[in-house]
């Protein structure tokens, strides 16, 4: 329904893709905040999950997203990568870019299961 394209899972490391469309459109025109989070928490789930054998290992305890730009039309890549791999938590940061604009810059603690 998003969209979403995984582009690389590996090494604590994830890029995925999404072109805007028009379901993703909020009462303004732009895209949808709940949509660019769904993209960033989506790309750090695969950064963590790329650290083991590529299973659901983790879940998202919390996340803060600084919405940087307004994206109106074109594609997105979010790149997000493990700062901190432990044993019982993760730290990962995602940056969203549309061409060499920075879109958003997160950071979250995932849960390891």
């Amino acid at each position: 329904m998003l969209g979403l394209e995984i582009l690389k899972a590996e090494g604590g490391e994830a890029l995925l893709s999404l072109k805007m469309h028009d379901g993703l459109r909020n009462l303004h025109g732009k895209l949808h905040g709940g949509a660019l989070f769904s993209l960033i928490d989506t790309a750090m789930g695969q950064a963590s999950h790329s650290l083991g054998d590529g299973s659901p290992n983790s879940v998202t305890l919390e996340c803060k997203v600084n919405y940087i730009r307004p994206v109106t039309d074109g594609e997105l890549l979010c790149r997000a990568w493990v700062v901190h791999g432990g044993r019982r938590t993760q730290v990962l940061e995602a940056e969203v870019h549309q061409g060499e604009k920075l879109v958003a810059k997160a950071q979250s603690t995932f849960a390891c299961l």
